[in-house]
């Protein structure tokens, strides 16, 4: 458990690195393409930038020391201005958050992999513990937000992918997104839902780190 990991060095030093870069980064990509696609909303309100104050969100962090997995503040973006009009563009802007943590974990694993190489000869033990957490907090930051759950990222996802008539219906969850996601994570405590969806990924990294 995540909790239980919080007297180690390795997985406390991977935490702080994500607040200050993994996290900033993940909201700076959604800032990023929405301005690529037209939206001048997120540089208006200073969020197409690296700055971690800018982007925390005091109770997603809480989560990510205690659960592993979180969010920060979402960044603000007019789908009106979209291109390639509302949905889809906010399918793009929604995706590029997770797909960030996923690159960011690949790169761990690609820099895991050289450390172990030489950790025979040199003591890389805190390298490779900060290296995992690293890997593994992305990715769990990925799947987490890609959750079809308003306000994550996977539902803008899920709403760009659907039929129109679908997806207006859909688009109705969203005023109950802060319940439902307490209601998820309520559940998820009983019967470990979220971890059935890590698992696969998890053992696929792990795969990759010792290959």
């Amino acid at each position: 458990m995540p909790f239980a990991r919080l007297s180690d060095p390795g997985y406390l030093l991977a935490l702080a690195v994500i607040f200050l870069f993994a996290l900033p980064l993940h909201e700076l990509a959604h800032a990023w393409v929405a301005e690529r696609l037209g939206d001048p909303t997120p540089r208006r309100y200073g969020r197409v930038t690296l700055n971690p104050m800018a982007h925390l969100d005091p109770i997603g962090a809480l989560m990510l020391v205690l659960a592993g997995f979180g969010w920060a503040r979402p960044v603000p973006v007019n789908p009106l201005y979209l291109r390639y009009g509302p949905r889809v563009g906010m399918a793009l802007v929604g995706g590029a958050g997770p797909l960030t943590n996923l690159f960011l974990a690949g790169l761990g694993i690609l820099a895991y992999r050289a450390a172990l190489e030489v950790s025979a000869l040199l003591n890389f033990v805190p390298v490779l513990q900060f290296l995992s957490a690293w890997i593994f907090i992305n990715i769990g930051l990925a799947v987490f937000n890609m959750l079809p759950l308003p306000p994550l990222d996977g539902y803008r996802v899920l709403q760009g992918l659907l039929p129109p008539d679908l997806a207006y219906a859909y688009a109705r969850l969203e005023a109950y997104g802060p319940l439902l996601l307490l209601l998820f994570l309520v559940l998820d405590r009983q019967l470990g839902l979220l971890w059935s969806v890590l698992q696969p990924f998890y053992g696929l990294a792990f795969r990759l780190m010792h290959l």
